[in-house]
């Protein structure tokens, strides 16, 4: 299945097909130069499948982990690039997860005011979300995300059949996201999660949450109003990620925990809670509400002393709501101590 991203010059296919990283002659153009951006929690031989297929290929591999999606590993790659001669008629190609994307995706965005970026995800959390719509960053001072731009790939080449080598607890972390998917404008979706044989229909949740995301990203490529819907349980939760120093629990999880804290409706909140515990997730988390909170004014959808919140009053609606930070602290506690 194959979808186009409408951004104009900017627009760009996104392939979901089970086995297209073994043909990639029928999908990309091998001939040209990459750099490969991966990280040592890619199977290598994944890693070579691709690589085996491209004529010419540079790679740099990182220490798994969003520790690394830090200034210096970002210097490296512009180093080597340079080192290497790289040009702006050349590409960088990112295989891994999110955290692999949002590094990969900044250093494109940057080299020679910016080059080329396809990006191949291996993470359910990449497949569903974080690969698509342009957003690349790296992290400084503790605070996710807070060096970045707008960069948007090339294309993106999406199979499902590399989730298998995913740790199980690494799976459910990223279908979160699609949860989050369903929750803000898909209610078939969420539907589908609270169905006994949700996994059967892995394709359709990876399908229906790419939808989501390219939809919204075509109506506000740059986040000036709808996009930020997509950030619903986000605000707590890259609270959580930062008071744990990113360290214990994964991203998805306290995306999780984030819509858990956020959700005003108690029938969806408790269906929500239902559908995490089943896929293993946390529903509550072991630290001081006062350890999120310090991060919650760094957080780039505040203004001042006011914030934007994601709301759900019905399943498939999502609502944006300008609130005072201060307000951030009861709706914690939901979750925190």
């Amino acid at each position: 299945m194959k979808m186009h991203c409408n951004l104009g010059e900017r627009g760009y296919d996104i392939l979901l097909e089970r086995g297209c990283l073994s043909h990639l002659k029928n999908v990309m153009d091998v001939n040209r130069r990459y750099f490969i951006i991966s990280d040592d929690g890619v199977p290598k031989e994944l890693i070579m499948l691709v690589r085996s297929q491209l004529q010419e290929a540079n790679m740099y591999i990182f220490q798994q982990g969003e520790a690394s999606k830090n200034i210096d590993v970002y210097q490296t790659c512009l180093k080597m690039m340079l080192q290497k001669k790289f040009t702006r008629n050349d590409c960088v190609l990112a295989i891994g997860g999110g955290v692999v994307g949002d590094l990969a995706g900044f250093v494109a965005s940057t080299y020679m005011r910016g080059i080329d970026f396809i990006n191949i995800p291996t993470t359910t959390l990449a497949q569903i979300d974080s690969s698509i719509g342009g957003k690349v960053a790296i992290d400084m001072m503790g605070i996710k995300n807070c060096v970045g731009s707008f960069w948007q790939p090339r294309l993106v080449l999406i199979d499902p059949e590399v989730l298998n080598t995913l740790p199980q607890r690494h799976f459910y972390n990223g279908l979160v996201e699609a949860l989050k998917a369903g929750l803000i404008q898909d209610k078939t979706l969420f539907e589908l999660f609270e169905q006994d044989d949700y996994l059967e229909h892995l394709d359709e949740i990876l399908e229906r949450s790419l939808e989501v995301k390219r939809k919204v990203v075509e109506a506000d490529e740059k986040e000036m109003g709808l996009r930020k819907i997509l950030n619903f349980g986000h605000t707590i939760g890259h609270g959580i990620e930062s008071a744990l120093h990113f360290d214990g629990y994964y991203h998805g999880e306290c995306v999780g925990l984030g819509m858990i804290a956020i959700l005003d409706d108690q029938d969806i909140q408790q269906r929500t809670i239902q559908v995490l515990e089943k896929m293993g997730c946390p529903t509550c988390v072991d630290i001081e509400t006062d350890d999120v909170c310090r991060y919650l004014a760094n957080d780039k959808k505040s203004k001042g002393s006011m914030i934007t919140i994601v709301q759900v009053p019905t399943i498939g609606d999502a609502r944006l709501k300008d609130i005072p930070i201060e307000d951030l602290r009861q709706i914690a506690k939901e979750v925190c101590k």
